[in-house]
């Protein structure tokens, strides 16, 4: 069942997501897009009953408020504008709608019908992905996260054996991650999977390298190398799956909004890539692709698994990677998630993980001076990824993971628990 969609035009909202959130929650579907999409590419968009166009703060750009092509008025369907209060232009101001605003709008004006659901989702997305394929073959970056788990079982489901999975192994993974994902995918899934690895060839390329955004990039930059090489060895290998989802995509900055951070698969991609990419969860939140994972079959535990970064560890290795501290990075992430998994925050908290600075403080170890790393701890609740809070966890759960760490991570003296939310902080620190 092809699904009625709400196209929500941002012209400098700060609520794009808040509202597209809002609507899919009542049945309806809604897709966010920039403000100077033509009239052509709005109309080759499929079901779409109405249109917002969603302005804000963020609508002055460059001293000149942004504003749709005059034709997007002809377009067909019902309308409705959105200026938020605090917006900084001569433009109509009108009160942000309430709930049921939104309901008389989609239901009452567009006469749109609330048949958005997972079980439809995964049906287009499978004749979207069968008609971009045809009897061609893609190559999947299949890390084991949640992302790429999902991805991998959409796109198995829609075009099976014409999948080729690749897990690289760029030495940035957690403990026995890349063990796990050979496992349950060649072995259990019989998913045609291909392990690369990697390990000193990554590292060696991010040797020195301090800049968050040039390591993310010289990750996805290398990931993307990697695969163009496993593709020349096969054949009909046209198109790169990637498990993309909404966030990594507002995250990396939009026509009216400054970028936060560049995902390895959106802003980290070289513009010289060979591959037509593959993304059939770009849309989709974080809590809308585990219930997808679910309708697509796949277990429990594989579906609310720890989310991953696509840059792995590299990320929490903060500043320049090194070894020692890579170490201290992975075993300590190790031993949290072992203790959330005994204290039963395992399916309470939402991301928890380990990060270490590039320096270290002075401490006593067998009554000496010593000179070594601190551990820092993150771990926060979100439904979305765009805003988080931090668990307050019992303080005897704490002092235990912190035993553990001090006494069994080499090359660290001090453990640390972050407490701050997203605003101001991201989840991840880099």
């Amino acid at each position: 069942m092809k699904q009625d969609m709400i196209v929500i035009l941002d012209l400098g909202s700060t609520e794009n997501t808040t509202l597209a959130r809002e609507i899919r929650d009542i049945g309806v579907y809604s897709e966010i897009y920039p403000h100077d999409i033509t009239l052509a590419e709005l109309k080759a968009l499929p079901n779409v009953k109405g249109v917002i166009l969603n302005g804000g703060k963020n609508r002055v750009v460059d001293g000149t408020a942004v504003e749709v092509a005059p034709e997007i008025y002809d377009c067909g369907v019902p309308m409705m504008a959105i200026d938020h209060p605090t917006a900084k232009c001569e433009c109509r101001h009108t009160e942000y709608p309430n709930a049921d605003a939104i309901r008389g709008f989609v239901f009452d004006t567009c006469k749109a019908d609330a048949n958005w659901n997972m079980k439809n989702f995964v049906a287009d997305q499978v004749e979207l992905v069968r008609k971009q394929i045809g009897d061609r073959k893609v190559l999947l970056a299949l890390s084991g996260g949640v992302d790429s788990s999902v991805v991998a079982a959409l796109l198995l489901k829609a075009i099976g054996n014409q999948l080729v999975c690749v897990h690289v192994n760029h030495g940035l993974m957690r403990k026995d991650e890349s063990e796990s994902v050979v496992r349950v995918f060649r072995d259990q899934l019989k998913a045609n999977l291909i392990y690369v690895d990697a390990v000193d060839r990554f590292l060696g390329k991010l040797e020195g390298v301090a800049d968050p955004e040039e390591k993310r990039k010289i990750i996805g930059g290398e990931f993307i190398r990697v695969f163009e090489e496993e593709a020349r060895k096969l054949e009909g290998i046209d198109f790169l799956g990637q498990g993309t989802i909404y966030p990594d995509i507002i995250e990396s900055g939009t026509k009216t909004a400054k970028m936060v951070k560049s995902h390895h698969n959106v802003g980290g991609l070289p513009e010289d890539m060979q591959f037509e990419l593959v993304e059939p969860l770009k849309q989709l939140f974080k809590d809308e692709v585990r219930a997808c994972g679910i309708e697509l079959g796949l277990p429990d535990k594989m579906v609310y698994r720890q989310p991953f970064p696509g840059p792995g560890l590299g990320v929490r290795c903060l500043g320049a990677i090194t070894r020692d501290r890579l170490e201290a990075v992975r075993e300590s992430d190790a031993i949290l998630r072992e203790e959330f998994e005994k204290a039963g925050l395992d399916k309470k908290v939402w991301q928890y993980f380990t990060a270490v600075p590039d320096f270290k403080s002075v401490g006593v170890r067998d009554n000496a001076r010593s000179f070594e790393y601190p551990v820092i701890i993150r771990a926060v609740n979100t439904v979305d990824a765009m805003t988080a809070t931090v668990e307050q966890l019992d303080w005897a759960v704490l002092l235990k993971i912190t035993d553990r760490i001090l006494a069994e991570v080499k090359g660290v003296n001090r453990v640390l628990y972050d407490l701050s939310p997203k605003p101001t902080a991201t989840i991840e620190w880099e």
